[in-house]
């Protein structure tokens, strides 16, 4: 389904506080943080030209972060970053001095980190994310995950020392059970979503985000005019969308979020004209966008910064998998984990929608970018649904 913005905020500027975050500034502090971890790189850009003549479109260029810092997902970004500057911060209270983020590996932050605990709910990247942040500063991580997340997903979490917590219910409801814990044992919450009263810490994770944006538009020869991106609480969708509106200006690109029909808590609040949960049903393929109810943060970008909003299918989530893993003509291959590939799923839609195709502006000329935010997280489930083993996928 295709839903052009209609809300009263649309393109209007940013508040002060997220423009501050996911802005040129906020993206520096990011990748000043990232120049120290001894795996960092740039993630790959690849251009679609087969795909591209195929749709009738200029040109696609997909960001693969599924090789971000070994962690298979855009999410490496966010919580450990958000987790090690949340360290420097009580550091700097303690000190009464101004502490560079530069000085996380010293004795001295590693003795305060101990003191301290972090935890998160997750729907297993975010987990990875803020359980690598407290290893790498030797603090402690409790991770509380859903009845959905994979025993895969479950173990990559734990291999970084991370506890786990279970509990029985949705994606939400274990966001706000490891919040009610987390406040009655005075760890810090380290969360993905925001809500009202909690938004600063949300708000660093999504400044972690902000660096896909940017090495983007230096990969790319000129910006692009479109963008795709997925969204579950909606995220990397905003810091993505708010990081080019604030970087481009007049040359934004046209912004489309893309929800699972089955999880559609942001499209669903754009068509309501307010933020909306939706009911909690049959759970979606694409696993890690299986969200309910939007982050407000986010939804106050996205109000703003969206031009569209799109919903997919479990079969087209799949197609898109497969599609990537068995490219066309002299494409590249690329593996793509069950949300991975969301937001091309959502282009190839659109670009065969009439409607939509014509609203965005879609032709010969356009320059469309789309993320791949997670690889085979869960190898398993990757070889169910595109009968490949991972490492037999090359690109």
């Amino acid at each position: 389904m295709f839903l052009p913005n209609t809300l009263p905020l649309y393109r209007s500027p940013l508040e002060a506080a997220d423009a501050a975050a996911l802005g040129a500034a906020g993206a520096e502090a990011a990748e000043e943080f990232l120049r120290l971890r001894d795996n960092h790189r740039a993630t790959p850009m690849h251009a679609l030209p087969a795909l591209a003549a195929n749709l009738g479109i200029g040109s696609i260029h997909i960001k693969d972060e599924g090789q971000r810092l070994g962690l298979g997902s855009f999410k490496a970004l966010g919580g450990a970053y958000a987790v090690v500057r949340l360290v420097i911060e009580e550091a700097e209270r303690r000190s009464a001095r101004k502490v560079a983020i530069t000085e996380y590996v010293s004795d001295e932050i590693r003795q305060i980190a101990a003191t301290m605990t972090f935890s998160c709910a997750t729907d297993g990247n975010h987990g990875r994310s803020v359980a690598l942040g407290a290893q790498l500063v030797d603090a402690k991580a409790v991770v509380f995950v859903h009845a959905g997340v994979s025993d895969a997903r479950i173990a990559a979490i734990a291999r970084f020392g991370a506890e786990i917590v279970r509990v029985e219910g949705t994606y939400d409801e274990t966001v706000r059970e490891a919040a009610r814990v987390a406040g009655a044992r005075g760890w810090v919450i380290v969360s993905d979503t925001s809500w009202p009263g909690y938004e600063r810490i949300p708000l660093l994770v999504m400044q972690g985000y902000t660096v896909i944006a940017r090495e983007a538009l230096r990969a790319l020869s000129e910006p692009p005019t479109h963008v795709f991106v997925q969204s579950g609480v909606g995220g990397i969708a905003a810091a993505i969308a708010a990081h080019m509106a604030l970087e481009l200006g007049d040359r934004r690109p046209r912004f489309v979020v893309v929800d699972p029909d089955r999880a559609a808590c942001i499209y669903e609040s754009a068509r309501a004209g307010r933020l909306v949960q939706v009911p909690t049903g049959e759970p979606t393929v694409m696993a890690m966008l299986d969200c309910y109810e939007a982050s407000l943060i986010a939804w106050r970008i996205l109000s703003r910064c969206a031009d569209a909003f799109m919903t997919i299918e479990d079969d087209e989530a799949v197609a898109v998998m497969n599609r990537l893993a068995r490219p066309l003509g002299s494409d590249p291959a690329v593996v793509a984990g069950e949300s991975g590939g969301v937001g091309l799923a959502a282009l190839i839609q659109a670009a065969a929608d009439p409607r939509a195709r014509d609203a965005l502006g879609l032709n010969q000329a356009s320059r469309v970018l789309v993320i791949n935010t997670e690889g085979a997280t869960d190898a398993d489930r990757y070889r169910q649904l595109t009968g490949l083993a991972p490492d037999a996928v090359k690109s």
